[in-house]
């Protein structure tokens, strides 16, 4: 599956919102959490106060308490346009120790700015995928836009999602953009699928994109795991990332379920394909954020594992090995 080992990894960077780190160096890492989250346009609301030193304390505070249960990085999945903060995200990480790991990207289409949606055309068409890669690449090369006033910092990743009732025409483009930018600039790709995670992703392998450069969000729904998505995800060689853990919520499995789910896979041969992460909303800003701590995997969710007959050795494979032969940049 071309996967990378610790061996050939040596020399290989993932790009933080601090410049390169040593991919070595990251640590236990969690691949899907949100740090700022803000619904697009709630900066604009009467009732909504968005006060930056109020933020940056209440961040600061949850990723020093992953970092003291042995967390060394965060990647913040969201994307482009719902609260990512690059400069706050540097000050961030030059505080805690943490090392953050910032994306570039889109998606579902109902989230979309009407920019992207309708660009200058007549009649309005979908926004090519040539467009959105092109967009998505500069993030990467030039540095992550701050509106308005200058590119700082190289995104680690391109995040995208799919509509939950099904691709649009829309969603298409953006997986399909994704997944040129990522070919082109080296960075992997974190897809979150709509109600078929296998059609999802081979619509990025459609692009010819390697499968262990995309990682599948998502996989712990009980729609997913009832069809056994999170077994042919990984047996296509992408990665498997049970991304929720610490939610029950109905629309998910319980944490018990996940940690089966984990062995199962694990028995499977596709030790090397999977991730965990909570999907942990650090501060949110005009919806209900997941307010569950970002050392929640660590504290709780591990000595499941090991009561499932996990190994050390499975373990730090799991949260330190497999993210960062992801998110080298290659």
């Amino acid at each position: 599956m071309g996967a990378q080992t610790a061996e050939n990894t040596v020399g290989s960077t993932v790009n933080t919102v601090l410049g390169p780190v040593p991919a070595r160096e990251l640590g236990v890492v969690a691949v899907h959490e949100a740090l700022l989250s803000v619904v697009p346009g709630a900066e604009h609301a009467f009732d909504i106060t968005i006060d930056r030193a109020e933020i940056f304390e209440a961040l600061a505070g949850k990723l020093r308490d992953f970092r003291s249960h042995g967390g060394g990085t965060i990647v913040d999945s969201t994307g482009m346009f719902h609260g990512r903060d690059v400069r706050l995200y540097e000050a961030l990480s030059r505080s805690t120790g943490v090392h953050i790991v910032a994306s570039t990207g889109q998606g579902p289409e109902e989230l979309l700015g009407g920019y992207f949606l309708t660009p200058q055309t007549n009649p309005p068409t979908p926004w090519p995928a040539e467009k959105f890669a092109d967009l998505f690449a500069k993030e990467i090369t030039e540095g992550m836009v701050v509106p308005r006033v200058e590119r700082r910092g190289a995104a680690g990743l391109v995040a995208t999602a799919a509509t939950r009732a099904g691709m649009t025409a829309t969603d298409e483009s953006l997986f399909r953009g994704a997944a040129r930018a990522a070919s082109a600039t080296g960075v992997p790709v974190s897809i979150r699928y709509g109600n078929d995670a296998v059609h999802d992703l081979e619509i990025v392998l459609d692009e010819k994109l390697p499968a262990d450069r995309v990682v599948v969000g998502g996989l712990d729904r009980k729609d997913a795991v009832a069809t056994v998505a999170p077994l042919e995800v990984a047996g296509l060689g992408a990665y498997v990332a049970i991304d929720h853990v610490g939610t029950e919520d109905g629309v998910h499995v319980t944490d018990s379920e996940r940690a089966t789910l984990v062995a199962e896979l694990i028995q499977a041969g596709h030790g090397d394909r999977i991730l965990l992460s909570s999907g942990a909303t650090g501060v949110a800003k005009g919806h209900e954020g997941n307010d569950v701590p970002y050392s929640h995997v660590l504290t709780a969710f591990v000595p499941l594992l090991k009561a499932r007959g996990l190994s050390d050795e499975d373990v730090r494979r799991i949260l330190v090995d497999n993210p960062r032969d992801l998110l080298s940049v290659r």
